[in-house]
């Protein structure tokens, strides 16, 4: 009951939301083709659908991970270390929530990516029963910057040269406007003739982006940013090997001419403050499903505010709309084909479509997203 006292209304305190199970089902999806970007390929998608329960009957849905060596080490993480911190606590406290479970990812003798997804794949489901709770979608929880966001395609998955103009065409065939566009493993000369063709196919009104994943030496990036500099490119992603990354992007931002993006590769926000610091990035582009979940990303969208650098996600387009519409440096949704990422367009049950470049965000409570049952069911991991 609503009490007033000196003229103050006082509302009634929430009721908890007790956890009482967590629920985890992986799901493997065989892709059509091998797909390689700069040193790495993959053949299958995956991730791990996790529910957390609560007494009074709410769920949270959400999905993460996305290699299959991983998955079931995750899985474990979730049962063994996290659960029992969690069964019993209040949803709804979910600052709390976290902290209880991010002792998981203190095992210096485990790969951290996989108790950071473990934590973020929960982290992510707490945010969506907290919207169900509260009947708002969470991108307007989050602040609400925008209700609609520009998608971009990932692609360019070293087909051959006479392929990229018909690939271009299929996306805009999608309804898309642009692209995040795969080099690295090429000489110099090569990746640069598949970026030119690339503009030249997509046209000047296309919003290209280049991703080389760690692929070159700084004297290769700073080379392929000389041969690519006319082509109007929104941002550079991972230019240079991993060792002396930071220090080395420094120098293509500076040198280079085109803006720097990174971030997927950091373990935490105080990484990516540290990518900034060094004046390494323009743009941060922090995975919440690989990094401890949307509480991390969030605390990394304020560091970057006090940077002045833009936002973008790695991937995993069901929790990245939300966080990068709620944001005023949010930049682009990165999405795969549907042949490359069978999840995100069969999973998702009521996916809008992507009209004119942009992506309208769900309306729904929570995350917002409804799920195909019998897409689970076919695709359901055996342990």
């Amino acid at each position: 009951m609503t009490q007033t006292t000196g003229g103050s209304t006082t509302l009634p305190r929430p009721e908890p939301s007790r956890i009482t199970r967590i629920e985890q089902i992986p799901l493997i999806v065989p892709l059509g083709r091998e797909y390689k970007g700069s040193y790495y390929s993959m053949t299958k998608r995956v991730t791990i659908l996790t529910r957390v329960h609560t007494e009074d009957g709410l769920v949270g849905t959400a999905y993460a991970a996305d290699e299959e060596s991983s998955v079931f080490e995750i899985m474990k993480v979730v049962e063994n270390e996290i659960a029992p911190r969690l069964i019993g606590q209040d949803a709804l406290a979910i600052e709390r929530c976290w902290e209880l479970a991010f002792p998981a990812t203190f095992d210096q003798l485990r790969d951290r990516r996989v108790s950071l997804v473990a934590v973020a794949g929960i982290d992510t489901a707490l945010w969506d029963l907290f919207g169900h709770r509260v009947g708002m979608p969470l991108y307007r929880l989050w602040g609400g910057y925008r209700d609609r966001i520009r998608v971009n395609i990932i692609g360019g998955y070293y087909a051959p040269l006479d392929q990229i103009k018909d690939e271009v065409a299929e996306w805009r065939d999608m309804g898309l406007r642009g692209c995040k566009f795969k080099l690295g493993s090429k000489p110099v000369d090569v990746d640069a003739e598949r970026v030119r063709l690339c503009r030249e196919a997509a046209g000047d009104d296309f919003v290209i982006t280049i991703d080389a994943n760690q692929g070159y030496t700084l004297h290769a990036a700073l080379e392929l940013c000389r041969r690519v500099r006319d082509y109007d490119i929104r941002w550079f992603e991972e230019p240079c090997r991993w060792a002396n990354d930071a220090r080395d992007m420094r120098e293509v931002r500076a040198r280079g001419g085109i803006p720097v993006c990174a971030g997927q590769s950091e373990f935490s926000p105080e990484g990516c403050r540290d990518l900034m610091e060094a004046g390494a990035i323009d743009v941060c582009n922090f995975d919440s499903s690989w990094a401890g979940g949307p509480t991390n990303w969030r605390r990394n969208a304020a560091v970057a505010h006090l940077y002045g650098v833009e936002l973008a996600h790695h991937e995993e387009p069901h929790v990245a709309a939300h966080l990068l519409a709620s944001q005023p440096a949010g930049t682009y949704l990165e999405i795969f084909h549907p042949d490359r990422d069978p999840i995100w367009w069969n999973l998702i049950a009521n996916r809008p479509p992507i009209v004119d470049g942009y992506l309208e965000l769900p309306q729904g409570p929570g995350l917002g997203w409804e799920y195909d049952e019998a897409f689970i069911e076919r695709h359901r991991a055996d342990r």
